[in-house]
């Protein structure tokens, strides 16, 4: 699992980007790392991935140190995979099944798991009716599951996703929640960053804030969205089932239809 010890990464113009970060992923099952643009979420994952290298500190993958090494990243990224937030940045090929194939044939796995591994990862991200289809006919919402459905054939150990929902609409928001849902109940660790703070809220059962660079806290959702006003002094919106709970005297509940159950037993 990914832990970073005093990671502080600096750019080579002099500006910093990280500050001694200090986290552990396994503290939950969906893990949120949330804060403006700019408050270094994407530089942050471009370290646990071997991309960037810490200025000083380190990433830890189960206990030992990242190594720069082809061959040791190479390692790495079986276990390791990202999302980025524009797909575009994803996808190498102009046929989708071809993309989802793309890394596994690079590792050199055999055809006949590549197919199996395509067709069960596109199944699971609902892509199967275009795995035929030129990438440049697709619309933003079915790249980013074909983004997905690259990382997912990796069979990775953890997956970070960089602003998931990112310029979706809502029926595309909320399959993704559904698909990032069910990457975690299958047993893959899940690191979400974003800025959206209703899918945070919903996801996530543990929280890092990140404000220019440094995490200023962190803990378990609930305590996270209820102590004091860090969301709001870092530049965030609460998630509208907080604000209901602050602002109406309710239960602070995590879903909204236990919020409707309540309302409509207690209330109405």
């Amino acid at each position: 699992m990914i832990t970073t010890s005093g990671l502080t990464f600096q750019y080579d113009e002099g500006s910093v980007a990280l500050e001694n970060i200090e986290m552990d992923l396994k503290k939950g099952n969906i893990i949120g790392i949330i804060g403006v643009n700019g408050s270094g979420k994407s530089t942050l994952f471009m370290n646990m991935v071997g991309v960037l290298k810490p200025t000083s500190g380190a990433v830890l993958y189960n206990n030992e140190a990242l190594k720069y090494d082809k061959k040791s990243l190479r390692e790495l990224r079986k276990k390791v995979g990202i999302v980025f937030q524009d797909p575009d940045k994803q996808i190498f090929y102009s046929k989708v099944y071809e993309d989802v194939a793309f890394a596994l044939r690079n590792l050199g796995v055999g055809e006949d798991e590549v197919k199996r591994r395509v067709y069960a990862s596109l199944k699971s991200v609902g892509a199967m009716e275009f795995k035929d289809k030129p990438v440049h006919f697709l619309s933003h919402g079915q790249k980013k599951r074909v983004a997905i459905a690259s990382v997912l054939a990796m069979q990775n150990e953890v997956i970070l996703f960089d602003e998931p929902t990112a310029g979706l609409d809502p029926k595309s928001v909320k399959a993704i929640t559904e698909i990032i849902k069910d990457i975690s109940a299958k047993g893959t660790r899940v690191v979400i960053s974003s800025h959206d703070m209703d899918l945070i809220y919903e996801l996530c059962d543990y929280i890092y804030v990140l404000d220019k660079g440094a995490v200023i806290c962190e803990g378990h959702t609930e305590e996270v969205f209820t102590k004091g006003d860090v969301i709001n002094e870092v530049g965030l919106a609460d998630p509208w089932l907080v604000k209901v709970h602050k602002n109406m005297g309710f239960p602070l509940f995590r879903r909204e239809e236990d919020l409707y159950a309540y309302y409509n037993a207690e209330v109405r």
